[in-house]
């Protein structure tokens, strides 16, 4: 990545598994100290990761979450860092689990890794045909064949147009309840077939929104991502920060809402005083931080990318 320097994980491999998107960015957001306690939740490539550990000192110590086993093979060997093989919904578990009092920060990239991408067999691409999958943790039973042989209409339309924003949501939905009737839908070239008529704009564009929205319904991704979130000020000592990545309006949104209420959605009014929900997080970016030219140049897949910082309040004195 161009102007950044030496971003740690070239030679081991997890720069090609990942390219860590805002990296600079988001190390500068933790204002790591050399004795705290950090958490990944989204290890990958573990480019972020490395960037956390040179910037700890012999006390210091790295929790990271990924629940794709292939991520365990980009580990490094350091005793400072702790690999948990789950989804960070599950972050307050552990980190009672490891005696931590408390972290200092927590940093959450919510992509889909490169590597996922890349690999045919797993179903992420419309680059390639293979069966639909999609799953993240190969542990779960689900995959997008599945939803999408069980799926009722509305539920479909539903997902379609929430989670990929597809102009059409409502007939593509009862196209692939039609056609699951005449031909299985269990591999990409085999959906791209039976629902080529409905396909609005250009084809790439449009099966990545759909595809998008199959992959967050399989993963349970904005499910997560509010677990995380509502954990992040359970777990996280007075003045620790939480940095997250986000690729989607409503993840984005999720977290903006979150941040400055402690609620998902923005309260409309206040109570019968007035009184707003407070959070417990004060905001550090009043925007977004989004990537720079040359990153969106060298890295394409960076182009949505926003961060948003938030740093645990003090407890107030009585």
């Amino acid at each position: 990545m161009p102007n950044r320097g030496h971003i740690p994980g070239d030679e081991a491999g997890g720069q090609a598994y990942h390219v860590p998107v805002l990296y600079q960015e988001s190390l500068d957001a933790l204002r790591i100290k050399p004795d705290g306690r950090y958490v990944d939740c989204t290890f990958g490539g573990g480019g972020h990761s490395r960037g956390i550990l040179e910037k700890l000192g012999p006390a210091g110590r790295l929790l990271v979450f990924d629940q794709d086993a292939d991520a365990m093979r980009n580990l490094p060997d350091d005793q400072r860092i702790t690999f948990v093989p789950h989804n960070f919904r599950h972050l307050q578990r552990f980190v009672r689990l490891y005696d931590w009092e408390g972290v200092d920060g927590i940093l959450a990239d919510l992509g889909v890794s490169s590597h996922q991408f890349d690999e045919a067999e797993r179903g992420f691409s419309i680059r390639f045909d293979a069966p639909l999958d999609m799953r993240m943790d190969n542990r779960q039973t689900k995959t997008a064949a599945d939803l999408l042989k069980d799926y009722p209409e509305a539920r479909l339309h539903k997902i379609f147009e929430q989670y990929g924003e597809v102009t059409n949501a409502r007939t593509l939905a009862r196209s692939i309840v039609s056609q699951r009737a005449l031909r299985p839908l269990e591999t990409i070239s085999q959906f791209k077939e039976a629902v080529k008529n409905e396909v609005k704009g250009n084809p790439n564009k449009y099966f990545a929104q759909v595809f998008q929205a199959l992959r967050m319904e399989v993963n349970d991704e904005t499910g997560a991502l509010a677990d995380l979130l509502q954990q992040s000020v359970q777990v996280l000592k007075p003045g620790g920060r939480i940095a997250i990545i986000s690729f989607h309006s409503i993840e984005d949104r999720l977290v903006k809402n979150f941040f400055r209420y402690g609620t998902f959605e923005e309260p409309s009014e206040g109570d019968l005083f007035g009184n707003r929900p407070q959070s417990q997080l004060q905001v550090i970016t009043k925007k977004p931080v989004v990537p720079n030219e040359s990153e969106r140049r060298s890295n394409p897949r960076s182009r949505s990318a926003k961060l948003r910082i938030a740093e645990k309040k003090q407890p107030q004195s009585t």
